[in-house]
């Protein structure tokens, strides 16, 4: 309700301002702002008043972290748990407690992303934006949103500094914060002792050096411009930000593969990416190596382990859900856009890239277009999939269970 309500609020700038025509426009852009997945109803964004852009800029900024934090202080007064709130808000599981209170904790989290947004802000102007547009993109990449102040998003600039950068802090982003949190504090080993951040570093380098050599001479000559285009785009895919600094869709087909790929894998849990991130597909791949593993051994016993830790058969088969839940989502929705008329390509890119929280995906809604032409109904489709793709399925679905309001 509360993401709603919030999508709702934020949709009446747009709507009053004369942005949009129609309020579904208006609440699709709000709610793509809240849930930082970028998807955009904008044609021309630089013809945009430089007011309302900021607005949809921070709405990504609120969404990542920002409305968790409010919402502790104030829902607890309503009677309901932080900690609840915390599991169902904060992308993924997070495992490490920084502190005992979740009030804290939530403190801690918000220091940590001011602080990055204030670095990548000042960064950026130097290399040459100015406040406005530093404010937004920074906004856009913290909360791994993808919002940008111009229609060719960053690629815009042509600027190899602005993208490192970017990637930088895209990066960071997609990481868990508790792990940048104790690196603060000193203990920066952190990171390496954190098996899910070793999972995602490696394949984030896998996927950047496959595509990297698979784009070079067939979509650059040189081998830098490849490596720069190349591992931008796939930590913005990997990470759920969606900028852009290329038009993907002119790559080969093993590199848009792989991004469609990323799209499904998304960040860290604990970070503000979605996607179903890291921390489940590797306990995912785990059980299945331990099934197949005593199918070969009957008599052995084995258990998946998390950083030494075993993990119940319990949260198992929680994940296992949560993953068919997901797929069944992806395959639905993909099915009733397709029926509604929209193409089959831009139709499983769409429902991916929004319930992924993406935004830009491949065929009618990729990096160099948008969801404008998507039928009215497709739009409330794709609403629905950004909201249960932010609140990660299970939290939507609890909702239709009787037993939980007899509770």
């Amino acid at each position: 309700i509360g993401w709603t309500a919030a999508g709702l609020f934020g949709a009446l700038p747009y709507y009053w301002g004369g942005v949009f025509n129609t309020f579904a426009d208006a609440f699709f852009e709000s709610l793509s702002g809240f849930t930082t997945t970028g998807a955009s109803v904008l044609c021309n964004i630089e013809m945009v008043p430089r007011g309302f852009l900021f607005w949809r800029s921070l709405t990504h900024w609120l969404g990542g972290m920002g409305i968790i934090v409010l919402s502790l202080a104030i829902l607890p007064l309503l009677g309901i748990g932080g900690m609840q709130l915390y599991k169902a808000e904060v992308p993924g599981p997070v495992p490490d407690k920084l502190k005992p209170r979740i009030r804290d904790t939530a403190m801690v989290l918000w220091k940590v992303y001011v602080l990055f947004s204030v670095a990548e802000t000042l960064l950026l102007m130097l290399g040459g934006m100015d406040l406005f547009e530093a404010l937004c993109h920074t906004f856009g990449t913290m909360a791994t949103g993808g919002f940008s102040t111009r229609n060719a998003s960053i690629g815009a600039y042509n600027s190899p500094y602005i993208d490192t950068v970017i990637i930088m802090f895209m990066l960071f982003a997609g990481i868990n914060f508790s792990l940048h949190y104790q690196c603060l504090k000193g203990d920066c080993l952190a990171f390496w002792r954190n098996s899910e951040f070793r999972f995602f570093i490696g394949i984030v380098a896998i996927f950047c050096l496959v595509v990297t050599f698979n784009i070079y001479h067939s979509a650059y000559e040189t081998l830098s411009g490849a490596i720069r285009f190349g591992v931008f785009q796939v930590l913005s895919i990997i990470t759920t930000t969606g900028y852009a600094t290329a038009d993907y869709e002119l790559w080969p087909p093993l590199s848009q593969s792989i991004l469609l790929f990323c799209m499904f894998l998304g960040a860290c849990a604990g970070s503000t990416g979605g996607g179903m991130k890291c921390l489940r597909i590797m306990l995912l791949l785990k059980h299945s190596y331990k099934q197949l593993f005593s199918l070969i051994h009957p008599h052995a016993v084995t258990q998946v382990k998390l950083g030494g830790h075993p993990i119940s058969d319990e949260v198992l088969h929680s994940i296992w859900g949560y993953f068919m839940f997901y797929l069944g989502l992806f395959i639905l929705c993909s099915f009733l856009l397709a029926a509604m008329g929209v193409d089959v390509v831009t139709s499983f890119a769409a429902a991916a890239a929004t319930i992924g929280n993406i935004g830009p995906g491949l065929g009618l809604v990729g990096p160099t277009d948008n969801y404008a032409h998507i039928p009215v109904l497709g739009k409330w489709l794709l609403i629905l999939c950004m909201l249960v793709g932010r609140l990660e399925i299970y939290t939507v679905l609890v909702l239709f269970v009787p037993e939980f309001w007899r509770k």
